[in-house]
Protein backbone atom coordinates (compact mmCIF):
# COMPACT_ATOMS: atom_id res chain seq x y z
CA UNK A 1 0.00 0.00 0.00
CA UNK A 2 1.27 3.74 -1.05
CA UNK A 3 2.39 5.82 1.66
CA UNK A 4 0.24 8.94 2.60
CA UNK A 5 -1.78 8.45 -0.54
CA UNK A 6 -4.30 11.28 -1.65
CA UNK A 7 -7.56 9.03 -2.07
CA UNK A 8 -9.21 9.38 -5.84
CA UNK A 9 -12.78 8.11 -5.31
CA UNK A 10 -15.36 7.49 -8.41
CA UNK A 11 -17.10 5.33 -11.13
CA UNK A 12 -14.90 4.33 -13.08
CA UNK A 13 -17.64 2.66 -15.56
CA UNK A 14 -18.79 6.25 -16.10
CA UNK A 15 -15.90 8.93 -14.47
CA UNK A 16 -12.64 6.70 -15.44
CA UNK A 17 -11.26 8.69 -18.04
CA UNK A 18 -11.55 11.87 -15.87
CA UNK A 19 -10.77 10.69 -12.73
CA UNK A 20 -7.57 9.01 -14.65
CA UNK A 21 -6.82 12.76 -15.52
CA UNK A 22 -7.17 13.91 -12.00
CA UNK A 23 -4.54 11.13 -10.75
CA UNK A 24 -2.20 12.18 -13.78
CA UNK A 25 -2.27 15.49 -12.82
CA UNK A 26 -1.25 14.73 -9.44
CA UNK A 27 1.21 12.81 -9.91
CA UNK A 28 3.12 15.25 -11.75
CA UNK A 29 3.04 17.53 -8.63
CA UNK A 30 5.21 14.47 -6.99
CA UNK A 31 1.67 12.82 -4.86
CA UNK A 32 0.85 9.19 -4.64
CA UNK A 33 -2.58 8.46 -5.33
CA UNK A 34 -4.70 5.22 -4.91
CA UNK A 35 -7.88 5.08 -6.80
CA UNK A 36 -11.03 3.33 -5.27
CA UNK A 37 -13.98 2.01 -8.02
CA UNK A 38 -17.41 2.74 -6.33
CA UNK A 39 -19.11 2.29 -9.54
CA UNK A 40 -21.87 -0.74 -10.22
CA UNK A 41 -23.30 -0.93 -13.71
CA UNK A 42 -20.72 -0.98 -16.40
CA UNK A 43 -17.52 -2.13 -16.56
CA UNK A 44 -14.13 0.06 -15.59
CA UNK A 45 -12.53 2.25 -18.22
CA UNK A 46 -9.09 2.34 -16.43
CA UNK A 47 -7.75 0.12 -14.15
CA UNK A 48 -8.64 0.59 -9.89
CA UNK A 49 -5.85 0.23 -7.16
CA UNK A 50 -9.11 -0.62 -4.90
CA UNK A 51 -11.99 -2.37 -6.78
CA UNK A 52 -15.54 -1.90 -6.46
CA UNK A 53 -15.83 -5.85 -4.81
CA UNK A 54 -13.90 -4.77 -2.41
CA UNK A 55 -16.10 -1.78 -1.76
CA UNK A 56 -19.23 -4.23 -1.61
CA UNK A 57 -17.64 -6.27 0.74
CA UNK A 58 -16.98 -3.80 3.53
CA UNK A 59 -20.79 -2.74 3.10
CA UNK A 60 -22.22 -6.63 4.13
CA UNK A 61 -22.58 -7.86 0.42
CA UNK A 62 -21.42 -8.37 -3.22
CA UNK A 63 -21.29 -6.92 -6.61
CA UNK A 64 -22.95 -9.54 -7.88
CA UNK A 65 -25.88 -9.48 -5.26
CA UNK A 66 -26.36 -5.74 -5.93
CA UNK A 67 -26.36 -5.90 -9.34
CA UNK A 68 -28.99 -8.65 -9.30
CA UNK A 69 -31.39 -6.60 -7.24
CA UNK A 70 -31.55 -3.94 -10.11
CA UNK A 71 -32.30 -0.71 -7.85
CA UNK A 72 -29.22 1.82 -9.08
CA UNK A 73 -30.49 3.85 -5.32
CA UNK A 74 -29.81 0.75 -3.59
CA UNK A 75 -26.63 0.27 -5.22
CA UNK A 76 -25.61 3.68 -4.92
CA UNK A 77 -26.20 3.78 -1.03
CA UNK A 78 -24.56 0.47 -0.23
CA UNK A 79 -21.38 1.93 -2.21
CA UNK A 80 -21.38 4.89 0.07
CA UNK A 81 -21.57 3.24 3.33
CA UNK A 82 -19.07 0.50 2.05
CA UNK A 83 -16.33 3.29 1.05
CA UNK A 84 -17.14 4.88 3.97
CA UNK A 85 -16.43 1.80 5.97
CA UNK A 86 -12.93 1.36 3.66
CA UNK A 87 -11.78 4.77 4.18
CA UNK A 88 -12.49 4.50 8.11
CA UNK A 89 -10.22 1.44 7.57
CA UNK A 90 -7.19 2.90 5.04
CA UNK A 91 -7.21 5.61 7.90
CA UNK A 92 -6.62 4.05 10.76
CA UNK A 93 -3.27 2.14 8.83
CA UNK A 94 -1.78 4.76 6.98
CA UNK A 95 -1.63 9.14 6.41
CA UNK A 96 -4.18 9.66 4.35
CA UNK A 97 -3.04 12.78 2.59
CA UNK A 98 -6.33 13.77 1.27
CA UNK A 99 -9.10 13.09 -0.89
CA UNK A 100 -10.36 13.93 -4.42
CA UNK A 101 -14.10 12.74 -5.45
CA UNK A 102 -15.82 13.89 -8.75
CA UNK A 103 -19.42 12.99 -10.33
CA UNK A 104 -22.81 14.00 -10.30
CA UNK A 105 -25.83 12.99 -7.60
CA UNK A 106 -25.05 9.71 -7.45
CA UNK A 107 -21.12 10.16 -7.24
CA UNK A 108 -21.38 13.01 -4.62
CA UNK A 109 -23.12 10.89 -2.36
CA UNK A 110 -20.80 8.49 -2.68
CA UNK A 111 -17.74 10.29 -2.36
CA UNK A 112 -18.88 12.74 0.40
CA UNK A 113 -19.89 9.44 2.15
CA UNK A 114 -15.89 8.73 2.48
CA UNK A 115 -14.55 12.14 2.83
CA UNK A 116 -16.85 12.69 6.09
CA UNK A 117 -15.43 9.65 7.64
CA UNK A 118 -11.80 11.91 7.60
CA UNK A 119 -10.48 13.98 10.31
CA UNK A 120 -11.30 18.24 10.26
CA UNK A 121 -7.70 19.11 8.30
CA UNK A 122 -7.29 16.56 5.68
CA UNK A 123 -7.87 18.38 2.36
CA UNK A 124 -11.20 17.33 0.87
CA UNK A 125 -12.45 18.46 -2.48
CA UNK A 126 -15.22 17.09 -4.49
CA UNK A 127 -16.03 18.01 -8.03
CA UNK A 128 -19.97 17.99 -8.08
CA UNK A 129 -22.50 19.26 -10.43
CA UNK A 130 -24.89 19.67 -7.46
CA UNK A 131 -22.20 22.38 -5.70
CA UNK A 132 -24.28 24.66 -6.79
CA UNK A 133 -27.29 24.29 -5.06
CA UNK A 134 -28.03 22.68 -1.84
CA UNK A 135 -24.51 20.89 -0.37
CA UNK A 136 -25.54 20.51 3.02
CA UNK A 137 -26.76 16.78 2.59
CA UNK A 138 -23.03 16.22 1.33
CA UNK A 139 -20.97 18.33 3.44
CA UNK A 140 -22.65 18.46 6.95
CA UNK A 141 -20.22 19.38 9.56
CA UNK A 142 -17.12 18.25 7.77
CA UNK A 143 -14.77 20.59 5.81
CA UNK A 144 -15.50 19.36 2.07
CA UNK A 145 -14.22 21.81 -0.73
CA UNK A 146 -17.20 21.98 -3.08
CA UNK A 147 -16.00 22.59 -6.67
CA UNK A 148 -18.95 23.08 -9.23
CA UNK A 149 -17.81 22.18 -12.81
CA UNK A 150 -20.43 24.42 -15.00
CA UNK A 151 -21.18 21.86 -17.03
CA UNK A 152 -21.59 17.95 -16.50
CA UNK A 153 -18.84 15.94 -15.85
CA UNK A 154 -19.17 13.96 -18.76
CA UNK A 155 -16.07 13.79 -21.32
CA UNK A 156 -12.71 15.62 -21.28
CA UNK A 157 -12.97 18.48 -22.84
CA UNK A 158 -12.13 22.34 -22.75
CA UNK A 159 -14.11 23.31 -19.50
CA UNK A 160 -14.03 19.83 -17.59
CA UNK A 161 -10.26 19.74 -18.17
CA UNK A 162 -10.01 23.18 -16.81
CA UNK A 163 -12.55 22.72 -13.97
CA UNK A 164 -10.75 19.52 -13.13
CA UNK A 165 -7.11 20.80 -13.20
CA UNK A 166 -8.27 23.98 -11.05
CA UNK A 167 -9.34 21.27 -8.65
CA UNK A 168 -6.77 19.04 -8.32
CA UNK A 169 -4.23 21.54 -8.14
CA UNK A 170 -6.21 23.27 -5.77
CA UNK A 171 -6.27 19.62 -3.26
CA UNK A 172 -2.58 19.84 -4.28
CA UNK A 173 -1.73 22.47 -3.27
CA UNK A 174 -3.42 22.06 0.17
CA UNK A 175 -1.49 18.89 0.02
CA UNK A 176 2.01 20.34 -0.42
CA UNK A 177 2.37 23.64 0.39
CA UNK A 178 3.70 24.39 4.20
CA UNK A 179 1.52 25.33 6.74
CA UNK A 180 2.26 28.36 7.93
CA UNK A 181 3.94 28.17 11.66
CA UNK A 182 1.03 28.61 14.35
CA UNK A 183 1.36 30.45 17.53
CA UNK A 184 -0.29 27.81 19.64
CA UNK A 185 -0.27 26.66 22.98
CA UNK A 186 -0.72 23.32 23.03
CA UNK A 187 -1.21 23.11 26.93
CA UNK A 188 -4.72 25.29 26.34
CA UNK A 189 -7.65 22.79 27.03
CA UNK A 190 -10.03 23.56 23.82
CA UNK A 191 -13.47 23.89 24.48
CA UNK A 192 -16.61 24.17 21.75
CA UNK A 193 -19.09 26.64 22.84
CA UNK A 194 -23.08 27.01 20.74
CA UNK A 195 -23.99 30.53 19.94
CA UNK A 196 -26.99 31.82 18.62
CA UNK A 197 -27.57 35.58 17.75
CA UNK A 198 -30.44 35.50 20.73
CA UNK A 199 -27.76 34.27 23.18
CA UNK A 200 -24.79 35.78 21.91
CA UNK A 201 -24.57 37.64 25.16
CA UNK A 202 -24.22 35.13 26.75
CA UNK A 203 -21.37 32.50 25.03
CA UNK A 204 -19.85 36.14 24.31
CA UNK A 205 -19.17 36.70 28.47
CA UNK A 206 -18.76 33.03 28.89
CA UNK A 207 -16.06 32.79 26.19
CA UNK A 208 -14.11 36.07 27.38
CA UNK A 209 -14.11 34.44 30.93
CA UNK A 210 -12.70 30.98 29.94
CA UNK A 211 -9.78 32.41 27.65
CA UNK A 212 -8.81 34.81 30.47
CA UNK A 213 -8.33 31.06 32.22
CA UNK A 214 -6.07 30.02 28.90
CA UNK A 215 -8.79 28.16 27.63
CA UNK A 216 -9.27 28.14 23.87
CA UNK A 217 -12.85 28.56 22.70
CA UNK A 218 -14.39 27.70 19.24
CA UNK A 219 -17.85 28.89 19.30
CA UNK A 220 -19.96 27.01 16.82
CA UNK A 221 -23.16 28.57 15.40
CA UNK A 222 -26.23 26.56 16.35
CA UNK A 223 -27.66 26.48 12.89
CA UNK A 224 -27.94 22.79 12.75
CA UNK A 225 -24.56 21.87 10.11
CA UNK A 226 -22.70 24.05 13.32
CA UNK A 227 -24.33 21.45 15.72
CA UNK A 228 -22.82 18.85 13.49
CA UNK A 229 -19.75 20.45 13.31
CA UNK A 230 -18.83 20.37 16.77
CA UNK A 231 -20.03 16.64 17.48
CA UNK A 232 -17.94 15.79 14.71
CA UNK A 233 -15.07 17.40 16.31
CA UNK A 234 -15.85 15.93 19.57
CA UNK A 235 -15.53 12.68 18.27
CA UNK A 236 -12.35 12.86 15.95
CA UNK A 237 -10.90 14.13 19.94
CA UNK A 238 -10.31 17.66 19.53
CA UNK A 239 -12.23 19.03 21.58
CA UNK A 240 -11.83 19.25 25.73
CA UNK A 241 -14.94 20.42 27.06
CA UNK A 242 -17.97 21.33 25.52
CA UNK A 243 -19.99 24.46 26.50
CA UNK A 244 -23.77 23.46 25.04
CA UNK A 245 -25.42 26.61 25.95
CA UNK A 246 -27.59 27.07 22.98
CA UNK A 247 -29.46 23.30 22.47
CA UNK A 248 -31.88 25.38 20.27
CA UNK A 249 -31.40 22.36 17.46
CA UNK A 250 -32.80 19.96 19.32
CA UNK A 251 -36.07 21.99 19.12
CA UNK A 252 -36.20 21.67 15.14
CA UNK A 253 -34.99 18.25 15.55
CA UNK A 254 -38.10 17.21 17.50
CA UNK A 255 -40.67 19.63 16.38
CA UNK A 256 -39.68 19.75 12.77
CA UNK A 257 -37.94 23.30 12.09
CA UNK A 258 -34.89 23.76 9.28
CA UNK A 259 -31.80 23.77 11.41
CA UNK A 260 -31.93 20.68 12.92
CA UNK A 261 -28.59 19.35 13.51
CA UNK A 262 -30.01 15.60 13.28
CA UNK A 263 -30.67 12.64 15.77
CA UNK A 264 -27.47 12.52 17.72
CA UNK A 265 -27.34 15.94 18.86
CA UNK A 266 -26.11 15.92 22.30
CA UNK A 267 -24.82 12.58 22.25
CA UNK A 268 -21.06 13.03 21.20
CA UNK A 269 -19.71 14.63 24.80
CA UNK A 270 -21.73 11.70 27.16
CA UNK A 271 -20.23 8.86 24.87
CA UNK A 272 -16.47 10.12 24.59
CA UNK A 273 -16.60 10.98 28.38
CA UNK A 274 -15.52 14.44 27.33
CA UNK A 275 -16.98 17.43 30.21
CA UNK A 276 -20.24 19.04 28.91
CA UNK A 277 -21.64 22.15 30.29
CA UNK A 278 -25.25 22.28 28.92
CA UNK A 279 -28.27 25.21 29.10
CA UNK A 280 -31.18 25.49 27.53
CA UNK A 281 -30.50 28.33 24.80
CA UNK A 282 -32.89 29.32 22.42
CA UNK A 283 -35.31 26.26 23.23
CA UNK A 284 -38.33 28.99 22.99
CA UNK A 285 -38.27 29.08 19.32
CA UNK A 286 -38.20 26.94 16.51
CA UNK A 287 -36.66 28.16 12.71
CA UNK A 288 -38.45 28.09 9.34
CA UNK A 289 -37.69 29.94 6.52
CA UNK A 290 -40.10 32.85 4.74
CA UNK A 291 -43.73 33.18 6.35
CA UNK A 292 -44.80 31.64 3.33
CA UNK A 293 -43.04 27.92 4.20
CA UNK A 294 -43.58 27.52 7.26
CA UNK A 295 -46.42 23.73 7.22
CA UNK A 296 -49.77 24.50 7.29
CA UNK A 297 -49.94 22.40 10.48
CA UNK A 298 -48.40 25.61 12.28
CA UNK A 299 -51.72 27.70 11.51
CA UNK A 300 -52.42 30.30 14.51
CA UNK A 301 -48.98 30.00 16.25
CA UNK A 302 -46.88 32.40 17.39
CA UNK A 303 -44.36 33.88 15.32
CA UNK A 304 -41.98 36.57 14.95
CA UNK A 305 -40.21 37.29 11.21
CA UNK A 306 -36.59 37.92 12.36
CA UNK A 307 -35.93 38.73 9.01
CA UNK A 308 -37.57 38.32 5.19
CA UNK A 309 -35.87 35.25 5.05
CA UNK A 310 -36.07 33.27 8.59
CA UNK A 311 -39.40 32.83 10.54
CA UNK A 312 -39.31 31.72 14.40
CA UNK A 313 -42.09 30.29 15.68
CA UNK A 314 -42.42 30.10 19.63
CA UNK A 315 -42.60 26.72 21.53
CA UNK A 316 -45.22 24.98 23.20
CA UNK A 317 -45.73 23.46 27.16
CA UNK A 318 -46.32 20.41 25.79
CA UNK A 319 -43.11 21.14 22.79
CA UNK A 320 -40.91 22.08 26.07
CA UNK A 321 -41.88 19.16 27.79
CA UNK A 322 -40.87 16.45 25.13
CA UNK A 323 -38.05 18.21 24.77
CA UNK A 324 -36.73 17.90 28.70
CA UNK A 325 -37.97 14.11 28.46
CA UNK A 326 -35.34 13.72 24.99
CA UNK A 327 -32.83 16.04 26.49
CA UNK A 328 -32.88 14.21 30.27
CA UNK A 329 -32.84 10.97 28.41
CA UNK A 330 -29.84 11.18 26.30
CA UNK A 331 -27.87 13.05 29.01
CA UNK A 332 -28.59 10.31 31.38
CA UNK A 333 -26.50 8.03 29.21
CA UNK A 334 -23.64 10.71 29.34
CA UNK A 335 -20.46 8.68 30.41
CA UNK A 336 -18.79 12.16 31.20
CA UNK A 337 -19.20 14.96 33.90
CA UNK A 338 -22.59 16.42 32.83
CA UNK A 339 -23.60 19.82 34.32
CA UNK A 340 -26.99 21.34 33.33
CA UNK A 341 -27.80 25.22 34.03
CA UNK A 342 -31.47 25.90 34.10
CA UNK A 343 -31.95 30.15 33.54
CA UNK A 344 -35.26 30.66 35.06
CA UNK A 345 -36.10 34.20 33.84
CA UNK A 346 -35.35 32.63 30.01
CA UNK A 347 -34.13 31.24 27.34
CA UNK A 348 -33.03 33.41 24.95
CA UNK A 349 -33.07 37.44 24.15
CA UNK A 350 -36.53 37.18 22.79
CA UNK A 351 -37.86 35.61 25.79
CA UNK A 352 -37.94 38.35 28.20
CA UNK A 353 -40.50 40.34 29.74
CA UNK A 354 -41.69 42.86 26.76
CA UNK A 355 -40.60 40.50 24.04
CA UNK A 356 -42.80 38.38 21.85
CA UNK A 357 -41.86 35.01 23.15
CA UNK A 358 -41.90 35.67 26.92
CA UNK A 359 -43.76 32.69 27.79
CA UNK A 360 -42.93 31.77 31.66
CA UNK A 361 -45.60 28.66 31.29
CA UNK A 362 -43.90 27.11 28.54
CA UNK A 363 -40.78 27.69 29.99
CA UNK A 364 -41.82 26.01 32.84
CA UNK A 365 -43.02 22.69 31.29
CA UNK A 366 -38.86 22.43 30.21
CA UNK A 367 -37.78 22.94 33.45
CA UNK A 368 -39.62 20.88 35.71
CA UNK A 369 -39.59 18.01 33.11
CA UNK A 370 -35.80 18.07 32.86
CA UNK A 371 -35.51 18.15 36.94
CA UNK A 372 -37.95 15.77 37.42
CA UNK A 373 -36.40 13.41 35.09
CA UNK A 374 -32.75 13.98 36.08
CA UNK A 375 -33.56 13.72 39.85
CA UNK A 376 -33.06 9.97 40.01
CA UNK A 377 -29.43 10.95 38.00
CA UNK A 378 -27.28 12.35 41.43
CA UNK A 379 -24.27 12.15 38.95
CA UNK A 380 -25.92 14.93 36.71
CA UNK A 381 -25.50 18.45 38.75
CA UNK A 382 -28.33 20.21 37.84
CA UNK A 383 -28.29 24.01 39.34
CA UNK A 384 -31.30 26.25 38.64
CA UNK A 385 -30.69 29.55 38.76
CA UNK A 386 -32.86 32.73 38.83
CA UNK A 387 -31.38 34.70 36.31
CA UNK A 388 -31.90 34.59 32.30
CA UNK A 389 -29.54 33.36 29.65
CA UNK A 390 -28.08 36.02 28.84
CA UNK A 391 -27.42 37.79 32.39
CA UNK A 392 -24.02 38.47 32.73
CA UNK A 393 -23.64 35.98 36.24
CA UNK A 394 -25.66 33.16 34.61
CA UNK A 395 -22.90 33.36 31.67
CA UNK A 396 -20.05 33.61 34.42
CA UNK A 397 -21.66 30.99 36.55
CA UNK A 398 -21.94 28.60 33.21
CA UNK A 399 -18.05 29.22 32.54
CA UNK A 400 -17.07 28.54 35.88
CA UNK A 401 -18.58 25.42 35.66
CA UNK A 402 -16.72 24.19 32.52
CA UNK A 403 -13.59 25.05 34.34
CA UNK A 404 -14.14 23.46 36.94
CA UNK A 405 -15.20 20.42 35.10
CA UNK A 406 -11.86 20.66 32.84
CA UNK A 407 -9.56 20.85 36.06
CA UNK A 408 -11.63 18.26 37.81
CA UNK A 409 -10.45 16.09 34.36
CA UNK A 410 -7.01 16.77 34.49
CA UNK A 411 -6.88 15.43 38.38
CA UNK A 412 -8.57 12.05 36.69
Amino acid sequence: MRANPVLLVGTLDTKGHELAFVRDLLRRQGLATLIIDVGSSGAPVVPADIDREEVFQRAGTSLALVRERGDRGLAVATAAQGVARLVTELASKMSIAGIFGLGGSAGTEIATSAMRQLPFGVPKVMVSTLASGQTRPYVRGSDITMVFPVADIAGLNRLSRTALTNAALGLAGMVRLPREPENIDASRPVVAATMFGVTTPCVDRARHVLEEGSVEVIVFHATGVGGQAMEGLVRDGQIAGVLDLTTTEIADELVGGVLSAGPDRLEAAGRHRVPQVVSLGALDMVNFGPMATVPSQFAGRKFHAHNPSVTLMRTTSAENERIGLYMAEVLSRAQGPVVLLIPRRGLSALDAPGQPFHDPDADDALFSTLTRELAVHPQIRVESRDEHINDSSFATAAARAMAEQLSLRKGL
